[in-house]
């Protein structure tokens, strides 16, 4: 599907939903100078071409007992086609995992895991990299403090 290019109007409403995506269409429309039905048509069209990948709540991990987040760096023991894409299945469909990135460099994949405990954080390594047979080596950072978690990209 191509894509629309974005315009001024477009860039004004993802503004205002990166901030807050349960603002009203009609306080959306009021603030870039539309009507709510105009709003809407670009909201869903933008949805549509995945301009906006999702709408979500984001949730305080404290707040439902995932204190911790931990920052993994992977290295992979293959790096063929195959093992990279079982890699990527395995850290996607890991519930603890909420960020997954494939990189360059010294090591192959960044991870950011968000655990209850450093026994949960046991049993996820176990489960997902001594059990799959193809990590080299992982190295862990446990966060001290969560400066900035954000979600807002500069529009």
């Amino acid at each position: 599907m191509s894509m629309t290019p974005l315009d001024e109007y477009d860039r004004a409403i993802l503004r205002l939903l990166q901030e807050n995506n349960q603002m009203p269409q009609r306080e959306i429309g009021a603030a870039v100078n539309l009507s709510a039905p105009s709003v809407q048509r670009r909201i869903r069209r933008m949805e549509a071409e995945g301009v906006i990948a999702a709408n979500v709540a984001q949730v305080s991990g404290e707040a439902v007992g995932l204190p911790l987040t931990i920052i993994v760096t992977v290295e992979l023991v293959s790096e063929t086609p195959d093992a990279i894409d079982a890699a990527k299945r395995s850290f996607r469909d890991a519930p603890e995992v909420q960020q997954c990135h494939y990189v360059t460099g010294e090591t192959d994949f960044v991870l950011v895991v968000c655990v209850a405990s450093m026994p949960a954080y046991e049993e996820f390594t176990r489960r997902v990299f001594f059990g799959s047979g193809n990590v080299k080596k992982f190295r862990t950072m446990v966060s001290m403090d969560r400066v900035k978690t954000g979600l807002m990209l500069e529009i």
